[in-house]
């Protein structure tokens, strides 16, 4: 029993020394995940649609971002990357279309209809006001009663007459 138990801690010391150091993140290159994450935020998944990078687990995007992590291994900054992937892939792979050229219409387009759609409803708003304002009457008596048509004028007289001879 002796010998088992000096062969399990003799088992023990040695595997303690061949134990080698192992990074949290990123590998030899000296990339971590979180810097290599910043870049992938900003850029589409090219398979499926409307998912970043940095959250999508397709094969594809697993590729992209080891090639994002070799470009910054490389010592590429971040507008390379992303011109790269660019350049290669069109600039549907970015997170905001660049502000240049037929893409300045997605800045500007949006606002302009927001605006005349205020001031459609604010007009709107304005004459259904002017409307309601029309339709009544300062009286003599400083009670605001309801304007009426000649036809109805001559309805409600009548019936208020019926009205009286019932009394």
């Amino acid at each position: 029993m002796k010998k088992l138990n000096i062969l399990i801690l003799l088992f023990i010391i040695i595997s303690l020394f061949a134990v080698m150091p192992v990074s949290a993140q990123g590998g030899d290159d000296g990339v971590s995940d979180d810097e290599v994450n910043a870049i992938a935020r900003d850029l589409f998944c090219p398979v499926c649609e409307n998912t970043p990078l940095d959250v999508c687990e397709t094969q594809a995007c697993k590729q992209w971002r080891e090639l994002i992590r070799l470009k910054l291994s490389e010592g590429q900054t971040e507008a390379e990357i992303k011109q790269y992937f660019v350049d290669n892939y069109g600039a549907r792979v970015l997170d905001e279309p660049p502000k240049e050229g037929f893409n300045l219409l997605v800045y500007f387009v949006p606002p302009a209809i927001i605006l005349v759609g205020i001031i459609v409803l604010f007009r709107a708003f304005k004459e259904w006001q002017g409307d309601d304002q029309e339709e009544y009457e300062d009286s003599s008596e400083g009670s605001i009663e309801p304007k009426r048509a000649s036809a109805d004028d001559d309805y409600m007289a009548q019936f208020e007459e019926e009205l009286k001879k019932k009394k």
